[in-house]
């Protein structure tokens, strides 16, 4: 018996309606068709799959290739209830069978996993035998070489299609040109096909290209002139943090967010950014998946994105409440020539490849003919830095090499605790006997661990703590104790990728299976820069209205807030002329200009941004409106 849709998103979501296509495309799965689902950014692409499949028996198979995504997606189905599964890198087999037969007998109704997981034939063994009511392909665009990270092993998810004949597929995207879509419906084996695209349209954001010398200035006089919470994205951990101790030093709140942090780290510091502890987040693109904030009023690009479709997506984290908000993207002829420069020099060609993989390998000690379901932790910089390799085209290949399946690329940032013991056991214990109140820990060490005294050991120091009931902190404490006083060895490694091996070290042959399809690759990578870049060059066509067309949105009304609009449309609505006569009489707030106006206070806001980026108001400390007295009204 299914239940009721609107039913189940208020009781789960709290929402009492649908929006947008959610409705129709809900309707459309429960009748058993398979369905695209073109969502924008922030259009709620996930309860078009999790509440038909909440509505009837069974459990539903989703495809996402991001662990980031799926942990995000288990986490709040978790909080409202629901019980689903995720088959994630470094499970052990004992683990992955347990999970598989929960899903099978525990009444599941979510099993997450990897496309590159979905190929494993105990897995496939296993959802054959599922109760499987709906399947889902989130980040569908992977499935088309024309899509932006494109990842071969989607192309074999239409297993699930001869698992699961007569199962409906929903394939669900936030940024896909007609061509993707026309490969998403040829690989995924749909049939009969309803395909439901809202608008990418973003009207209340207003879209910019700014020509910036001095970015810092600029930084700071967008953020001067806006008021609210804001995502600053630049393309280097390192200038994620330059530029948050900047912005600190000019007295704005903020923090930095890259993914070579700890899993702690970001916690926290996504915290404080959601609890509006701090306005500003300046991160590289490892922020923002499943960070639900919908008061962002401003994203800034301090660098050139490498792609349109990566742009849109970053951009429209602003202003999803509805009300109006900005985007900007920080440029020169200087950043452009650099652009290029550096995106060609960190192209990966298939010589590159090779040899990445050959040092990669070496590096990890993996021996020819092993490595396959292995997962390994890597610290960039130390690798890079040992063979004189450049970060950017190391990572680019790492990319390359997830992308064609060999292996499972995700940040990761952790410490691997090593240490071996380098005394006899004697002059152990007249060390304890000097120093009870470490007993617990080094005692729980030595039970933990076989071989620890002959051995350099790998130890899990959370492990330790809870087998010893011994604070965290004094679990180190007491391990830089016993190095300090020569009882063991201590390395303390900083590891910020997880490279899980898809496949056994096989060295130049590994390359040679995809090498024909990497000139491919880099074209396509090539030509989204190049469309990237045309977008910041060009003045004549609305901002919104360019990126919509490139999506296949055609005879989009120009939206009128963008720079170019503004440059051609030069003329002063009588709103805004309003706006500067009330407050060249006195300064005000925005919710004090709405008593005064015949207007909203989001269309008020709205001509306030201009104005100040125009220079004819400014805003005060106490968060009123004045008028700048050398500025007159054009």
């Amino acid at each position: 018996m299914q239940e009721n849709p609107k039913i189940l998103l208020q009781q789960h979501w709290g929402h009492q309606d649908f929006r947008g296509s959610q409705d129709n495309i809900i309707t459309a799965l429960l009748a058993q068709k398979d369905v695209i689902a073109l969502l924008p950014t922030g259009g709620g692409k996930s309860i078009c799959y999790q509440i038909p499949a909440l509505a009837q028996e069974g459990i539903c198979i989703v495809v996402s290739p991001l662990i980031a995504l799926i942990q995000d997606q288990i986490n709040n189905l978790k909080e409202k209830g629901v019980k689903c599964a995720a088959l994630i890198g470094g499970m052990s087999f004992e683990e992955l069978d347990h999970t598989l037969d929960n899903c099978i007998y525990g009444g599941y109704k979510f099993l997450y996993l990897s496309p590159e997981r979905l190929q494993q034939s105990l897995v496939q063994e296993r959802i054959a035998q599922m109760q499987v009511n709906l399947i889902a392909v989130d980040e569908a665009h992977c499935i088309s070489e024309w899509g932006q990270d494109f990842r071969p092993a989607y192309l074999k998810c239409n297993v699930l299609r001869q698992l699961h004949p007569i199962t409906p597929i929903i394939a669900l995207t936030a940024t896909a040109t007609p061509k993707v879509v026309n490969d998403i419906t040829n690989h995924l084996e749909l049939r009969n096909v309803s395909i439901f695209k809202d608008s990418f349209a973003r009207k209340n954001i207003a879209f910019h290209v700014l020509e910036a010398e001095d970015k810092f200035f600029q930084l700071k006089h967008l953020l001067t002139i806006t008021t609210g919470s804001a995502i600053v994205y630049t393309r280097t951990r390192k200038s994620t943090l330059e530029i948050s101790n900047y912005l600190k030093m000019q007295g704005i709140a903020s923090e930095f967010f890259h993914g070579g942090l700890s899993q702690s780290d970001k916690t926290k510091k996504l915290k404080h950014f959601l609890q509006n502890d701090i306005r500003v987040m300046v991160a590289t693109n490892a922020f923002g998946m499943g960070v639900d904030k919908p008061d962002v009023r401003l994203v800034i690009h301090y660098q050139i994105p490498d792609s349109l479709e990566n742009y849109f997506q970053e951009a429209g984290r602003a202003g999803r409440d509805g009300n109006p908000a900005a985007a900007y993207i920080l440029t020169s002829e200087d950043a452009i020539s650099r652009t290029k420069n550096q995106f060609l020099t960190n192209l990966p060609e298939v010589d590159f490849l090779k040899l990445l993989f050959r040092k990669l390998c070496s590096f990890l000690l993996i021996a020819y003919g092993e490595g396959s379901g292995q997962t390994y932790g890597l610290d960039l910089n130390a690798f890079c830095e040992q063979y004189q390799l450049r970060p950017g085209k190391v990572y680019a290949g790492l990319q390359m090499l997830d992308q064609n399946s060999v292996l499972l690329l995700s940040q990761n940032y952790k410490v691997k605790t090593s240490i071996q013991f380098i005394c006899t056991k004697e002059r152990v214990f007249q060390w304890l006997d000097n120093h009870p109140s470490l007993t617990n820990v080094v005692q729980s060490i030595l039970r933990t661990y076989g071989g620890i005294f002959e051995y350099e050991t790998t130890i899990n120091p959370q492990l330790i703590s809870k087998k010893s009931e011994a604070v965290l902190p004094k679990v180190m404490d007491t391990l830089k104790k016993l190095a300090q006083d020569q009882i063991i060895t201590y390395t303390a490694a900083q590891e910020d990728l997880s490279l899980q091996f898809l496949v056994p070290r096989e060295d130049d042959l590994t390359i040679n299976t995809f090498a024909k399809k990497i000139k491919q690759l880099n074209a396509t990578k090539t030509y989204k820069l190049q469309q990237m870049l045309a977008y910041l060059e060009q003045q004549k066509i609305c901002r919104q209205s360019y990126v919509l067309d490139y999506f296949g949105e055609k005879k989009v009304t120009p939206c009128g807030t963008c720079d170019v609009c503004r440059q051609q449309n030069k003329t002063v609505t009588s709103l805004k002329r309003q706006i500067y006569s009330i407050l060249k009489k006195q300064a005000l707030t925005s919710r004090e200009l709405v008593g005064e106006l015949n207007a909203t206070q989001s269309e008020i806001l709205l001509e306030l941004q201009q104005l100040l980026e125009d220079g004819y108001v400014t805003l005060q400390p106490d968060n009123r409106y004045g008028v700048y007295e050398q500025k007159k009204k054009s």
